[in-house]
C-alpha cells in the first residue's frame, strides 16, 4: 500500500518534537479519522529557520508531517505558503487516494503556523495557501471507512508526542 519513501518517513520521521519559544504554531485535525497535527516554526529574515512537528495519526499522517518539514526548512515564507497537499504527496512518491487527506492536513498545519507567525507580528496574511486540488478535502473512503488503509501494512500504529514538561 505504501512506497519506500512513505515508510521511511513513517519509521524515521524528521524534525519530530517541539521548539523552545516557537514564532508560529499551526494545529489541525480531522474529526473523522482522528488525525491531529501540530507544526511549530522559527523564522529568521522571513525564512523558516527551524521547524518541528508532533502528530497523532496513522502512518501516512506521520510521513506527510515529516516530509512537509523537510520541504520547507530554509525556504522563505512565501515559498512555504506555495506548498500544496499534492506537492507533499508527490514528494513522498504518492499516497493512496484515501490517504490524501493526510497531505491536506500537513500543508494546512504549515500554512496555519505561518499565519500565526504573521498574526503575532501584526502583519496581515500574505498570499493564500496553495490549493492544487480544487479545494477537495477527502475525509472518508468510498465505503464510509473514515480512514481506510490505516489497518493495512502499517497497522493502527499511532504516534502521540506529548508536550515536554521543560
Amino acid at each position: 500500500m505504501y512506497n519506500e519513501t512513505v515508510m521511511d518517513h513513517f519509521h524515521n520521521p524528521r524534525n519530530v518534537g517541539e521548539l523552545d519559544d516557537p514564532d508560529g504554531v499551526g494545529e489541525v485535525g480531522n474529526p473523522v479519522c482522528g488525525d491531529v497535527m501540530r507544526i511549530e516554526i522559527k523564522v529568521k529574515d522571513d525564512r523558516i529557520e527551524d521547524i518541528k512537528f508532533r502528530t497523532f495519526g496513522c502512518g501516512a499522517a506521520i510521513a506527510t508531517s515529516s516530509m512537509v518539514t523537510e520541504m520547507v526548512k530554509g525556504k522563505t515564507l512565501e515559498e512555504a505558503l506555495a506548498v500544496s497537499n499534492r506537492m507533499v504527496a508527490q514528494a513522498l512518491g504518492g499516497l493512496p487516494k484515501q490517504k490524501m487527506h493526510c497531505s491536506n492536513l500537513a500543508a494546512d498545519a504549515l500554512h496555519k503556523a505561518i499565519e500565526d507567525y504573521r498574526r503575532r507580528l501584526g502583519r496581515p496574511a500574505q498570499g493564500e495557501a496553495a490549493e492544487e486540488d480544487g479545494g477537495e478535502r477527502p475525509a472518508a473512503g468510498e465505503d464510509g471507512d473514515p480512514c481506510p488503509g490505516c489497518c493495512g501494512k502499517i497497522g493502527r500504529e499511532l504516534t502521540a508526542l506529548p508536550r515536554s514538561s521543560g
